[in-house]
């Protein structure tokens, strides 16, 4: 079967008081069957595009500013991959930290991790960003954590696969947070809320592809929580928790991505201390997790990874290390090491085009 090359964009951290060592967003091509990167584009002037997300069509790419309080929509050439910023608009907060549209893509939602709020994007004809009309406040009662849980911090807003339910993983507040979005007024609307281990620090979720089950890395603890989905409503029941690192592992680590694979067998994590990718089973019948391996990322911070759009590549993004590196995924979904290893400052963030 002939495969055709497609995109990578890499968003960085470029502001010393992140240690940002990036230098905006960087374009590569990439060769589906070997995996490797090469470089297209620097798209630079851009402070910290720390989170991206590529719509369908692959026209518009759209990013987050850490420690700002800006998003930017950029065109994107389909044929070569480069990028042209559009337009920019504020998110009504500081510091989004993450952004994803509604099912129709008529919205992109964005979450502001320093002000606690949520806003609701409305996408033009053109993909430009237009203003939000109402933010959305996120209160809860804060968690233990005396320096990370000063405030809510809302930390991921993705959509679930019934583009119904926004779910808002709170690491400030040890809880996750469903919301429904009203597309007349442009608002997002609490439906259901789920409380987490305190001190845990929900930080990010996925669902499984075909069944009722969610799964949340938890920052601070370092541990995966399997949860249950109600459909109609979109309320979310625990059903276990396992630590994200093995039992042997006694030094300081915190959990940061979180992904199930496109079969439903698996759910990957990234833990930033003990600096490894995590494989956890997935049960088909009751959903709960089970360790199958733990493989270094040969770099520290692993604060993103991500699989090419086959899952024959999965992409680790250093944010310490100023680096990506590939694992080859076999067909049971375990992983194993290639030499593919690109130079980038200060990784967050990797978005494939389809």
């Amino acid at each position: 079967m002939k495969t055709h090359p497609f995109f990578a964009y890499v968003g960085s951290y470029t502001s010393p008081e992140r240690n940002g060592r990036g230098n905006g967003i960087n374009v590569y091509r990439v060769d589906p069957q070997t995996g490797a990167f090469r470089h297209i584009q620097h798209l630079g002037g851009l402070e910290n595009p720390s989170f991206l997300a590529l719509n369908e069509a692959g026209t518009r790419l759209y990013s987050v500013h850490g420690d700002r309080s800006e998003a930017t929509s950029y065109t994107v050439d389909r044929e070569t991959g480069r990028l042209a910023v559009l337009n920019r608009q504020p998110t009504g907060g500081y510091n989004p930290i993450h952004l994803a549209f509604d099912a129709r893509q008529r919205f992109l939602v964005v979450s502001n991790y320093g002000s606690d709020s949520v806003a609701a994007l409305p996408i033009a004809n053109d993909g430009a960003l237009s203003p939000y009309s109402t933010l959305t406040a996120v209160a809860a009662p804060l968690g233990p954590h005396r320096s990370e849980q000063k405030n809510v911090r809302p930390h991921h807003n993705p959509v679930d696969r019934a583009g119904r339910t926004f779910y808002l993983p709170c690491k400030g507040s040890d809880c996750v947070i469903g919301y429904r979005l009203d597309e007349r007024r442009g608002v997002l609307v609490e439906a259901s809320r789920v409380a987490a281990r305190p001190g845990a620090g929900p930080r990010h979720i996925d669902f499984h592809p075909r069944k009722p089950f969610a799964y949340v890395i938890n920052e601070l603890d370092s541990t995966i929580t399997t949860y249950r989905q109600d459909g109609a409503s979109g309320a979310l029941t625990p059903l276990q928790t396992v630590p994200s690192t093995p039992s042997e592992f006694t030094g300081y680590s915190t959990g940061a991505e979180i992904w199930v694979d496109g079969a439903g067998r698996n759910v990957y994590v990234s833990n930033r201390g003990h600096d490894s990718i995590g494989v956890f089973g997935i049960d088909a019948a009751k959903g709960t997790l089970a360790p199958r391996q733990w493989v270094p990322t040969k770099g520290g911070v692993p604060r993103f990874f991500a699989f090419d759009p086959a899952e024959r590549f999965l992409y680790v993004a250093n944010q310490g290390g100023d680096s990506i590196i590939a694992y080859k995924v076999g067909p049971n979904g375990l992983l194993a090491p290639t030499r593919l290893r690109t130079k980038v400052g200060s990784p967050a963030c990797i978005v494939f085009s389809r």
